[in-house]
């Protein structure tokens, strides 16, 4: 369980990835030595699982974002497709989820033929998949992967 302390330097660093030790220790008011040894501690509990640079998926020519509902066939907890989906280049997340569908799944493409070129070429193809239902995106109102963290000073909860 994460303290106040923990949950302040958790989101400094979802905020800001390349935030200095030196910037969180004034922010806590620690030892820049103590806050480094949090964040150690934070990384080694895999509270903290990794730092990433958030690049605009339109800057690099994806413009197309879409969310596709899939059934499938494969008894209940098996694996087997859902690691099939994660491993796609075009899928940016995969959920297992209940209800008729299996699979909810978030995929980037340039455009609507490279959609229809990974639906027909590489989803289609996995035997299990019995049917697709895809809902096109026309405007992003809010994304995020900030996770809300509660009890970081400054929390109105």
């Amino acid at each position: 369980m994460v303290d106040g302390i923990d949950s302040t330097i958790i989101r400094m660093i979802q905020a800001n990835a390349r935030v200095s030790n030196t910037e969180i220790a004034r922010q806590v008011g620690m030892a820049p030595s103590a806050t480094l040894e949090r964040v150690r501690k934070l990384e080694a509990q895999g509270v903290i699982r990794g730092y990433k640079g958030l690049i605009d998926p339109k800057a690099v020519g994806l413009d197309l974002v879409a969310f596709i509902s899939i059934r499938a066939n494969e008894r209940v907890g098996s694996p087997g497709i859902g690691g099939l989906l994660a491993a796609l280049p075009e899928v940016q997340e995969v959920h297992h989820v209940a209800g008729e569908d299996c699979y909810l799944v978030k995929v980037r493409t340039a455009n609507t033929e490279e959609l229809g070129r990974l639906l027909r070429g590489k989803i289609g193809s996995i035997d299990a998949v019995t049917s697709t239902r895809t809902t096109i995106v026309l405007e992003t109102v809010k994304e995020t992967t900030d996770l809300p963290i509660p009890g970081a000073e400054g929390d109105e909860s």
